[in-house]
């Protein structure tokens, strides 16, 4: 499974799932800077980008950031910006993020174009996307070099049976060795992955693209981006837009379980609905229909389900092709088809959606490295380290939380992340331990009240701890609502990026 669940943004108005998607011609190579690479901060801040056009009325540049913001002589890394121009007159740069660790901001861009935000914004901001550092064409983290590891890694089965030592220490030998291949493939980067760094980043891509204040969308994970950025140059903050929050200040772990019970919310919210249809696999009431489905999960390792490439199904691949479709309501037909395929013994249906997830390719190949990001930026960014419970504990912990899917969802997720960041080969990341980003512009926090991957209680705490925050609540199913066609939101959204106009109370959409 690619450990993204509480992370990565799928705004379905873009028809996009930035986890999954595969196209079908590769994107062009951004353009190098010119001149030397700087040496020092203030060169990093005044180096001048060249835009080449890129198709579709896009253009495309890079930009150099230092390894390590705190010795900027030690050498540099590559920044990859795609900019949709303002088809009106531009204020400036937005600079946009779908989440992750591990989303690439350039493939949103690139392939959505003026649709990565509404005509309004399209008309009055140059839209950027960008590759953080370690992601996609970016300077990347490197781990396996041979996708058939990688399959190992995220689809393989264990010799002891899930929830024993024995699994647990099969998990940690795997997980040891995917550290020493990062470390060893990836370098000093490896350590400067972290969101503190990336705030740096984005600050020096404020001022490279020409803006006094930083204007910013975050989706998911990109709203910690954002929050950081806050904190760290509060002076600088513009207009910021943060679209499913994180909760900075709740351990890795409590976010993880409260997670999963948001996606048992939202399978239970999918229930409701399948049932009062005629294609549901499942039978009786919601509780019912959530026993059936626990079964099922309890059940499936010993069926011995084999995909036609040989891969074998198993509770962790199936949580996670749940998961997948659970990130939106438009999605949930085809969770019931693959349920119902699964009824016949068919698997393939749920590889497919597990591969969606994992960005996995129809040949085997995987098409970005946001799994191998996603790991490096959770261990160096988080806590899991200094977690003092065991990793059986805390499943157990999971699964009284979230006692449909969680426990099932932990084999690929908390589980991987406890093991693999307590073996890791770098320390985790000096980062703010407060939020309230004083003197800060005001912020827009948007929280969905259904959200399964980043809970609408995120929103709220968020919204409070940072002394500029606004709250837009939405009430409804799944993760980030703003560009998707709900004018409550984006009316709001709108009116506050365009015109800089703040809400005097929460609309509660």
């Amino acid at each position: 499974m690619n450990r993204r669940l509480s992370t990565l943004a799928i705004v379905g108005s873009l028809a996009l799932v930035l986890s999954g998607c595969t196209f079908l011609s590769p994107a062009p190579v951004p353009s190098e800077t010119q001149g030397p690479t700087p040496t020092d901060t203030e060169g990093f801040y005044g180096q001048s980008l060249v835009w080449t056009e890129c198709g579709e009325g896009l253009e495309c540049a890079t930009a150099k950031a230092p390894i390590d913001w705190d010795a900027p002589s030690d050498g540099a890394i590559d920044l990859a910006l795609v900019k949709h121009p303002a088809t009106g007159t531009a204020q400036g740069s937005l600079l946009l993020n779908p989440g992750g660790p591990g989303g690439s901001g350039w493939d949103y861009v690139f392939y959505s174009g003026e649709s990565s935000a509404t005509a309004a914004v399209a008309e009055n901001f140059d839209i950027v996307g960008w590759d953080p550092r370690g992601v996609g064409q970016s300077t990347q983290v490197v781990c396996y070099t041979d996708p058939k590891q990688t399959d190992e890694t995220l689809y393989g089965t264990y010799d002891s049976a899930y929830d024993t030592q024995g699994w647990i220490d099969e998990l940690a030998t795997e997980e040891q060795s995917f550290a020493a291949a990062c470390e060893e493939n990836t370098g000093e980067l490896l350590g400067n992955v972290d969101t503190a760094s990336n705030a740096k980043d984005m600050d020096m891509l404020r001022e490279v693209l020409g803006d006094d204040k930083l204007n910013y969308l975050g989706y998911s994970y990109g709203t910690y981006f954002g929050t950081v950025y806050a904190e760290l140059f509060p002076d600088k903050v513009g207009r910021l837009v943060l679209d499913g929050a994180v909760d900075p200040l709740v351990s890795d772990f409590e976010s993880l379980k409260f997670q999963m019970a948001g996606f048992d919310s939202a399978f239970r919210a999918y229930l409701a609905d399948c049932l009062s249809g005629p294609d549901c696999f499942f039978r009786g009431s919601v509780d019912d229909a959530a026993a059936q489905a626990r079964s099922a999960l309890d059940n499936i390792d010993a069926q011995g389900f084999t995909n036609a490439d040989g891969r074998v199904l198993d509770s962790a691949t199936l949580a996670t092709g749940i998961l997948s479709n659970l990130y939106s309501e438009s999605y949930w037909p085809d969770l019931t088809a693959m349920f119902a395929s699964l009824a016949d013994g068919d698997p393939g249906p749920t590889f497919t959606s597990a591969d969606s997830y994992n960005s996995r390719n129809d040949d085997g190949s995987y098409q970005s490295n946001s799994y191998e990001v996603y790991v490096a930026a959770t261990c160096v960014d988080g806590d899991f380290v200094n977690d003092p419970a065991t990793t059986l504990e805390r499943i157990a912990e999971i699964d009284a939380a979230a006692p449909i899917l969680g426990k099932y969802a932990t084999y690929d997720d908390f589980a991987v992340l406890d093991t693999a960041c307590s073996n890791w080969p770098v320390p985790r990341a000096d980062l703010p331990t407060s939020f309230t980003a004083d003197g800060a512009a005001p912020i827009l926090v948007i929280g969905t009240t259904n959200d399964p991957a980043t809970p609408y209680a995120s929103a709220v705490s968020l919204a409070e701890q940072l002394s500029s925050g606004v709250l837009i609540s939405y009430e409804g199913e799944g993760h980030t609502i703003y560009n998707q066609g709900v004018p409550c939101i984006d009316d709001v959204v709108d009116d506050y990026l365009v015109n800089g106009t703040v809400p005097a109370a929460d609309p509660m959409c």
